[in-house]
């Protein structure tokens, strides 16, 4: 079957917003991408969408997208790729100028081979097998987890004696939280170093409410950890990142703040809290959340190829 393909243009964005969540449906059972999460992708700064971008149509029907972008100016390069079930030939098309394109960025960048990232889905509407056939491969599982939301019930907690919780009122604060976050991701799988500019490009800054970002700090250690959290999904309220500072970890400050913004959702009609967490996260984040009240909403794998 001839597919027409084509670079996206940020005007595609209700296009690929609607072909992402007919994925949902099949997927996870309901729609969960919203549009201003999509022109964000495609506004990215990095991003060349002439280049980086591909969309394939049968007839008028867009059935697959694809997007490129790199973060680590070196090999890492990252990717989406999203196709209808009875469109893999689509799918393979453009996991083939997905491929070429991200040999091409490393290669740029100086890399003599490129490691190529792509999330999906663990039930995924793309042929697992056709991606296998080209040498990809699961290196690591994220889930995506949900807790139900009482206004009556969550409430903002309490700090300990010696800790303080607070939003995040300006500059000095979002430098702030820019760092705690790189110092609490820096040990984490698929970490990459971003400065100010880069991080709040890829948060969405302009986007973020900054009530909903909080800092917390203790007596002794001052500034220890933050929490991002979004209320810009239709589907949920959703916490973008929690971290907490090593030598600050073990002390309940995660629990607290996670319950701050659980908190703060309930009081603004939200029933439903969600956040994405690697499996294999090696500080104790999984059982924290699960101590909390959230469980598996669906699971995404991440897979990866080396191409050189």
């Amino acid at each position: 079957m001839p597919y027409l393909l084509r670079a996206a243009a940020p005007t595609d964005a209700p296009a690929v917003t609607e072909l992402l969540n007919e994925i949902d449906r099949i997927e996870i059972g309901r729609p969960e991408t919203d549009l201003h999460s999509v022109e964000s992708d495609l506004l990215r700064p990095e991003t060349d969408l002439d280049r980086d971008s591909w969309l394939a149509f049968d007839g008028p029907r867009l059935v697959a997208y694809a997007l490129v972008w790199d973060d680590s100016q070196g090999e890492r390069i990252d990717a989406d790729h999203y196709v209808l079930p009875d469109h893999q030939e689509a799918g393979e098309l453009l996991l083939e100028a997905v491929e070429t394109r991200a040999l091409e960025k490393a290669r740029a960048n100086g890399a003599p081979k490129a490691v190529l990232h792509l999330h999906l889905n663990a039930a995924p509407t793309t042929d697992l097998a056709l991606i296998r056939a080209r040498g990809w491969s699961v290196v690591r599982r994220y889930h995506v987890l949900e807790r139900a939301l009482r206004s009556g019930a969550d409430l903002p907690p309490e700090p300990p004696a010696g800790v303080r919780v607070r939003a995040c009122a300006d500059e000095a604060d979002r430098k702030q939280a820019h760092a705690l976050y790189q110092a609490a991701f820096a040990e984490h799988f698929d970490f990459q170093p971003r400065s100010y500019e880069q991080w709040l490009a890829d948060i969405h800054a302009d986007r973020l409410d900054w009530s909903l970002v909080w800092l917390v700090s203790t007596e002794d250690l001052g500034d220890v950890g933050f929490l991002i959290a979004r209320d810009d999904r239709e589907a949920m309220g959703w916490i973008r990142s929690l971290g907490i500072v090593r030598e600050a970890r073990g002390r309940g400050l995660g629990g607290l703040l996670l319950r701050q913004a659980f908190a703060a959702f309930a009081a603004r009609g939200r029933d439903t809290a969600g956040l994405g967490v690697d499996t294999e996260n090696a500080t104790g984040a999984p059982a924290l959340y699960g101590r909390n009240g959230m469980s598996v909403h669906y699971a995404v794998d991440t897979w990866e190829i080396v191409l050189s």
